[in-house]
């Protein structure tokens, strides 16, 4: 994401102007955007038009249009970003108050206009235009007859590909059909490696499965690789590393993410460090139940006593209708960041966002025990969601 201008008030009323440049940029671009807001940009408007002899036609005319937003759709498989809204500001050939759906695009500039831009909105501003912030990480999830290739950004896990093949079980004196379905199965995920994977941005491609299927598997990519001088497999050897996950669900990627050798590899990713808050949080809920509190009540209760190390959070909290229920999760973000704790904003597209979006999206590690709250009866917020 590139930063054109930022005009901002004393009271954080104000605009900023943005060029995605990126997929993932559409993303950040949908976690700023909130009904009321006010969205200029650069659209296509059929228009019709009459000629001298009186005839009708209609013509597609690039305009620009000011937008009060009502309505954000966003497609997370295609990364594309709807706005649906009416025209606020006078044009040529839209009328004032008539609906219109901009359509953003990369590489196409917008300006975005609040009357109140807080810290989480700024701070997402500051991560989409740090160039360090990108793509840097590949999966490729698998059993016998199933694998994911996965790319994990720091805002999201895009799945590019799900193979699946059918695989024979092995017959006592007769194993072909199921190694000649297996050879089968490896090809079509070299093909989605090859064709879905930019290695020179990924820094590591984790292969993980049950058993011995990943060895097997990167045994067949080599040897293949040799046989037929495939340069972009064998330049890329040392990107490959192997992990033992539970099955080639993709939902079994957190624990290739777990896993220590893969930790230390991707040390400096957000992802990295999502999941490793995220497993603490679980180490203390299952250790130390009175230092671990989930759900919006208990966690407040807990910052009140400023007892809270690290606030767990979704983004997806911040994309909430109510102005007042958003205004109570950034007011939270802020209080924790006084109190000197850590915040973690999960990305509700990651495997660790989603599972932090079944513990009602915000969670706490706390300093120390505060056994009161605790000892209530769970009231967890679902009905604040």
């Amino acid at each position: 994401m590139k930063l054109v201008r930022k005009d901002l008030e004393k009271d954080n009323a104000g605009q900023v102007t943005l060029i995605p440049e990126e997929p993932e940029d559409m993303w950040h671009t949908y976690n700023l955007l909130q009904v009321g807001d006010s969205l200029r940009a650069s659209t296509i408007r059929k228009v019709q038009t009459e000629s001298a002899t009186g005839s009708v036609g209609s013509n597609r005319i690039r305009t620009t249009l000011t937008l009060c937003v009502e309505a954000i759709d966003f497609d997370s498989q295609a990364c594309q970003l709807r706005v649906k809204g009416t025209n606020i500001q006078e044009n040529e050939y839209v009328k004032m108050g008539a609906y219109h759906t901009i359509e953003l695009e990369p590489n196409r500039q917008f300006t975005l206009a609040k009357k109140q831009w807080d810290s989480v909105v700024l701070e997402r501003i500051e991560q989409a235009c740090d160039p360090a912030w990108s793509a840097d990480v590949a999966a490729v999830v698998m059993q016998e007859g199933l694998a994911h290739v996965c790319l994990v950004t720091p805002s999201m896990t895009l799945t590019r590909a799900k193979v699946e093949v059918n695989i024979p079980r092995k017959r006592k004196g007769n194993c072909s059909q199921h190694d000649r379905a297996l050879e089968r199965f490896y090809e079509q995920v070299v093909q989605a490696i090859q064709r879905h994977i930019n290695f020179e941005v990924v820094k590591c491609v984790l292969v993980a499965s049950p058993g011995f299927v990943r060895e097997q598997f990167c045994d067949y990519m080599f040897q293949q690789a040799i046989k037929t001088d495939n340069k972009l497999l064998l330049e890329n050897r040392s990107k490959f590393l192997q992990v033992h996950s539970s099955s080639g669900h993709k939902y079994a990627l957190k624990e290739a993410l777990c896993d220590p050798a893969v930790t230390s590899r991707l040390s400096d990713t957000k992802a990295a460090g999502e999941v490793k808050a995220l497993d603490d949080f679980y180490k203390m809920l299952q250790h130390e139940p009175d230092r671990a509190f989930y759900g919006l009540k208990h966690v407040e209760k807990a910052n009140e006593a400023m007892a809270i190390d690290t606030l767990l959070i979704s983004d997806e909290l911040f994309r909430h209708q109510d102005v007042a229920t958003r205004a109570r999760y950034v007011k939270l973000v802020d209080s924790v960041r006084e109190n000197m704790g850590t915040v973690r904003i999960f990305s509700s597209l990651h495997v660790s966002g989603e599972q932090l979006g079944q513990l009602t999206g915000v969670a706490a590690i706390l300093r120390f025990p505060v056994a009161e709250f605790s000892d209530q009866e769970d009231e967890s917020s679902s009905e604040e969601d």
